[in-house]
C-alpha cells in the first residue's frame, strides 16, 4: 500500500518538474518505521511524515539498491507513468483525429464537447478507433444527399458491409448526428416555417427526437421505403412519370417512388388541403371526385414518406392547410406539420372546436390523455380542456367538404 501511495506522488507530479518533497500522511506503524529509517528520523511513530526526496535517493544509492526513490519503485512495480505527459500526448492523439477530418460539417459537430465526447463515447476512448470511424464517417457523408439509394446497399458500397448503417451502429450513429444539424440549420433558414418551442416533448425541426428513419429519408437514403406510403387526392403534376393519377381517385406514392422520382408538383400558390385521416380522402373523393381541391393524407404523426412529400409540395410552394381530429394527438400532429412544413390551420381552431361540440353527440368520447398548446391559436387548448371531449375529424365532413370543392 505504501509503494501505491509514493507512486502515485510521482505520477502526479507537474509536467517536467522534479519532485522534491512531500508529505505523507494516514501512514501505518510499519509504513511510518519504513520511511523513517530512509530518512534518518526517530522511529517515534507519527501519522505523517515530511518526505525528502534526494534524501531518500542518497539513501537508496549509498546502499546501492537503486539510483533512485523513483528507480527502487519502478523495479518493484514497474515503469511510472506522468499522468500530466499521459493527458498531453492523448490530447495531442485527440487533436490529432480532428486535424485528420476535412469534411466540414463532421469538423464542426466534433468542435463541439458534445460531439467530441460521443466520437470518444463510440470510440471507446481509443484515438485510433476514432480516427478510422471518422474516415468511415466522412465515406458515407461524400455520398450524402443521395437520390433514393437503400441504406443497406449504400453501406454496402462504401464500407463493404450491408449492416454497417443498421441502426446503432457507431458509424450511422455520427452520420446521423451530422445530418440532424444539416437539417436543423435549414429548417433554421427557412422564412417559411414558423419554429417555436414547445414544453410537449414533441417532435422539433431537425432534434434529437427526431426518428432515424425520417433523418436518412431527408438525406436521400431508404430505410423500410415501402412502409407507410403517403394518401393523396387530385395532386397536379406537370409531368405524371411513374405517379399517374385517375382524377378523383386516391393514390399512393411510397417513399421509395418519391425519392427517386422526385415528381414535379405544379402547386405554387395552389391550396393544398391536409387530413389526418384516411376515411377524409375516401369521403372527399366520394364526395367530390375529380372536381375535389388536391388533399393530402397524414395518417396519424407523418411518417418519412408523408414528410417526404409534405416538404416536395412546400418547396414547390403550395400553400398547405391543416385540419386534424380534436384530441391531444391531433393537436400534436398539427403543430408538427405547421411547424416543419409551413402549414396553416384548417377550421382547426378554439372557435371550430366550440362549433363542434355545440353539433356534437351526447354519447361522444372524452377527451383523453396528456394536454397539448396549439401554437397556431393559444385558446384550443384551454377549450378541449374545459370540455373534455374528443371529436373525430370525419364528424366535421361536412363543413370540411365545404372547402374542398375545387374553384
Amino acid at each position: 500500500m505504501l509503494r501505491k501511495r509514493l507512486r502515485r506522488r510521482f505520477e502526479r507530479a507537474p509536467l517536467d518538474a522534479a519532485v522534491e518533497n512531500f508529505r505523507i500522511g494516514k501512514l501505518t506503524t510499519e509504513e511510518h518505521a519504513a520511511l523513517a529509517s530512509l530518512l534518518g528520523r526517530p522511529v517515534r511513530y507519527a501519522s505523517s511524515l515530511q518526505v525528502d526526496v534526494r534524501l531518500v535517493d542518497t539513501a537508496f544509492q549509498n546502499a546501492g539498491i537503486a539510483a533512485s526513490l523513483r528507480d527502487a519503485l519502478e523495479q518493484l512495480d514497474g515503469p511510472i507513468a506522468n499522468l500530466a505527459t499521459t493527458r498531453l500526448a492523448l490530447q495531442t492523439m485527440w487533436s490529432d483525429v480532428l486535424g485528420g477530418c476535412t469534411n466540414c460539417e463532421l469538423i464542426g459537430l466534433l468542435q463541439a464537447p458534445a460531439g467530441i465526447g460521443l466520437l470518444k463515447r463510440l470510440a471507446r476512448q481509443s484515438p485510433p478507433a476514432a480516427l478510422q470511424l471518422c474516415r468511415r464517417v466522412e465515406a458515407v457523408l461524400q455520398r450524402l444527399p443521395a437520390s433514393g439509394i437503400t441504406r443497406s446497399q449504400l453501406a454496402a458500397d462504401v464500407l463493404g458491409d450491408a449492416h454497417a448503417l443498421d441502426s446503432g451502429q457507431p458509424t450511422a450513429t455520427l452520420v446521423l448526428t451530422v445530418w440532424r444539424q444539416v437539417i436543423a440549420r435549414t429548417d433554421d433558414n427557412n422564412d417559411d416555417v414558423d419554429i417555436e418551442p414547445t414544453g410537449d416533448g414533441e417532435l422539433e425541426p431537425g432534434g434529437g427526437a427526431e426518428r432515424d428513419r425520417d433523418v436518412w429519408a431527408k438525406a436521400g437514403v431508404l430505410v423500410n421505403e415501402l412502409a407507410r406510403p403517403v394518401l393523396f387526392l387530385n395532386l397536379p403534376m406537370r409531368d405524371a412519370g411513374n405517379h399517374s393519377q385517375s382524377p378523383g381517385e386516391p393514390v399512393y406514392a411510397s417513399l421509395r417512388s418519391l425519392l427517386r422520382s422526385p415528381p414535379s408538383w405544379d402547386v405554387a400558390d395552389c391550396r393544398v388541403y391536409v387530413c389526418e385521416n384516411p376515411n377524409m380522402v375516401a369521403i372527399a373523393a366520394d364526395h367530390w371526385g375529380s372536381d375535389c381541391a388536391p388533399l393530402v393524407c397524414t395518417d396519424g404523426m407523418p411518417a418519412a414518406a408523408q414528410r417526404c412529400l409534405l416538404s416536395q409540395l412546400a418547396k414547390a410552394r403550395a400553400r398547405l392547410f391543416y385540419h386534424g381530429d380534436f384530441d391531444w394527438p391531433g393537436v400534436r400532429i398539427g403543430n408538427h406539420v405547421m411547424r416543419e412544413h409551413g402549414a396553416q390551420s384548417w377550421r382547426f381552431g378554439a372557435a371550430d372546436y366550440e362549433a363542434a361540440v355545440e353539433g356534437a353527440s351526447g354519447l361522444g368520447q372524452a377527451l383523453m390523455g396528456k394536454a397539448a398548446r396549439a401554437l397556431w391559436d393559444e385558446g384550443l387548448m384551454t377549450a378541449m380542456q374545459q370540455h373534455r371531449l374528443s371529436i373525430a375529424e370525419e364528424a366535421l365532413a361536412a363543413s370540411l367538404l365545404k372547402d374542398l370543392r375545387a374553384a
